[in-house]
C-alpha cells in the first residue's frame, strides 16, 4: 500500500477532510489531491508534520503497522510530541525522578492502566 493511500485511509478512519488535512499540515489541497489522483507519495519532509496531524507515528504510517504500542517500535522509531504539550511536560518531570520515584510511577501507571481495561 502506498503511503498516500494509507494517509488516506487515516483521513477516513478519523473523520477528516481532505481540506481540513491541507489547512492542519499547510500542505496545498492540490498537493493532497495529487497523492490521490497520480498515485504519488508526499515527500519525506513532510511525512512528520503529516503524522502530527494525524496523530500516528512514521512508524505507522511508513511500515503499515497496526501498532500503537511504543514497546513493540525499534529504538530507531520516534514519536513526536509538541513541547507545548502536557505530554511533554510529564516527560520532562520524570526525567527529573530519581530511579525508585520513576518506578513508583511506572508501578501506578500500570495499575492505572490495568484498572481502565
Amino acid at each position: 500500500m502506498l503511503i498516500s493511500e494509507r494517509i488516506y485511509q487515516y483521513l477516513e478512519e478519523k473523520g477528516m477532510s481532505q481540506y481540513e488535512f491541507a489547512k492542519k499540515t499547510g500542505i496545498s489541497q492540490s498537493t493532497v489531491s495529487d497523492w490521490r489522483r497520480k498515485g504519488t507519495n508526499p515527500s519525506a519532509d513532510k511525512i512528520m508534520i503529516i503524522c502530527d496531524v494525524l496523530g500516528i507515528s512514521p512508524y505507522e504510517l511508513l511500515l503499515d503497522t497496526d501498532s500503537k504500542n511504543p514497546r513493540e517500535f525499534k529504538q530507531t522509531d520516534y514519536v513526536v510530541i509538541d513541547k507545548k504539550s502536557k505530554e511533554y511536560e510529564l516527560i520532562q518531570s520524570y526525567e527529573k525522578l530519581d530511579q525508585g520515584a520513576k518506578k513508583r510511577l511506572e508501578g501506578y501507571l500500570q495499575a492505572l492502566t490495568d484498572l481502565v481495561q
